[in-house]
């Protein structure tokens, strides 16, 4: 099950980055149909990566999201809880040991 959550979440991530490259491609396109000057293609170019990023970004937060609500709904726990768990056992056997 944890499986399909990882590639749930990378499918997103890859479909960010597909925004990205097709934004510039939009952006070269867009450059050459419009005659655009080196600079107003650049600054097209920088614009378009600058919000595909932040769309890249946001996919992020919401599958990070959405990952983490499955893995509560399934009752997975987290690395940060697993080593909570690892520390409370680890002084009580250390506990029991002394008392031994």
């Amino acid at each position: 099950m944890l499986e399909i959550v990882e590639k749930t979440l990378l499918t997103a991530i890859g479909a960010a980055s597909m925004t990205q490259q097709k934004a510039e491609e939009m952006a070269n396109e867009l450059k050459e149909r419009f005659n655009l000057t080196e600079e107003e293609g650049r600054r097209l170019k920088e614009k378009a990566k600058n919000a595909a990023s932040e769309r890249r970004e946001q996919i992020h937060e919401e599958a990070t999201k959405e990952v983490t609500a499955a893995a509560e709904r399934m009752g997975l726990v987290t690395k940060t809880e697993l080593k909570a768990l690892e520390d409370r056992i680890a002084a009580l056997e250390q506990s029991c040991s002394k008392d031994a």
